[in-house]
């Protein structure tokens, strides 16, 4: 979830709505007079605040900025799980930032490589390379598309449809599975259209991303609604992981459930739909293929 670096009461509070990860940002949602009070704020935030376990993202200016390196000193000094880079275009861009980090880490005294890197891909140029972007750093743990700068520069708007965006989105999800990284979505910005909001995490959902951004607290339960498996599924994919598990135990190659044959990506889509419900607080996988479920 999107909270603005310069508003200091959502800074605080902001881990309340159940979010899975908070994004405090220093780059758009900030004006040129509020940056360095702004970056003040998150600094202080991190250092000071118990956001309890939830995963902690700053997005920064570029480093093309004149507030980039100042954003990259306080923040890396402050240590938050992951830095967002903003309008990433080519892998230089994530080389570089990955090499300030490394050297501000080496500074402050912080293990190296424990603050992590998510690049945001805003423009033609950055989709066309969205994979070298996705194999630039080891910190490389995501790629998200930003939309609004994207249409922008494709020289269009956005629609219900979202048709604009369906080829940016193919590529960069594309580009973050060969990369074996997340792929996140997207804003959506009318926070009074729930249906519309819905429609399209059910379509993000469906082509394969790992989640979508978020820009009011209203709409992190229908992410999470959406994204959460269902008790049927659960149980189902319960059942495919101990048939594998018995067919491993027993070294047979042949494994089958229900009178089906059980091939490796029904195996690992079944594995996907337990992490999910893990995550969610519904599953526990145990030892010896021991489940609990909902």
């Amino acid at each position: 979830m999107f909270v603005p670096g310069n508003n200091p009461g959502l800074l605080k509070d902001a881990h309340i709505y159940g979010a899975d990860s908070l994004m405090f940002d220093l780059e758009d949602s900030v004006s040129l007079n509020e940056k360095d009070a702004a970056r003040f704020l998150v600094y202080n935030a991190l250092l000071n605040s118990d956001y309890e376990g939830c995963e902690i993202v700053v997005r920064v200016n570029g480093l093309d900025t004149p507030y980039g390196r100042d954003d990259f000193n306080a923040i890396v000094r402050a240590k938050p799980d992951v830095i967002r880079l903003p309008k990433t275009e080519t892998a230089e861009d994530v080389k570089q930032a990955d090499l300030l980090v490394g050297e501000l880490e080496k500074i402050y005294s912080i293990t190296t490589g424990s603050i992590k890197i998510m690049a945001a891909i805003e423009s033609a140029l950055g989709v066309i390379n969205a994979y070298k972007i996705a194999i630039a750093s080891p910190r490389l743990i995501a790629i998200a598309i930003g939309a609004e700068d994207f249409v922008t520069d494709m020289k269009t708007g956005r629609t219900d449809s979202g048709m604009e965006l369906l080829a940016a989105r193919t590529q960069v999800l594309l580009a973050a599975r060969a990369a074996k990284i997340y792929a996140l979505d997207t804003v959506f910005s009318d926070v009074r259209d729930d249906e519309g909001f819905e429609r399209e995490v059910r379509f993000i959902k469906q082509l394969g991303f790992d989640g979508k951004s978020v820009i009011h607290p209203n709409q992190v339960e229908i992410v999470h609604r959406v994204f959460t498996p269902g008790k049927e599924d659960i149980q189902k994919s319960i059942r495919i992981i101990t048939a594998a598990g018995e067919a491993q135990r027993k070294g047979s190659g042949v494994i089958s459930l229900d009178g089906k044959m059980i091939d490796k990506p029904i195996i690992e889509r079944a594995q996907r739909v337990l992490d999910l419900a893990e995550a969610a607080g519904l599953y526990k996988g145990g030892e010896k293929n021991e489940t609990k479920c909902c």
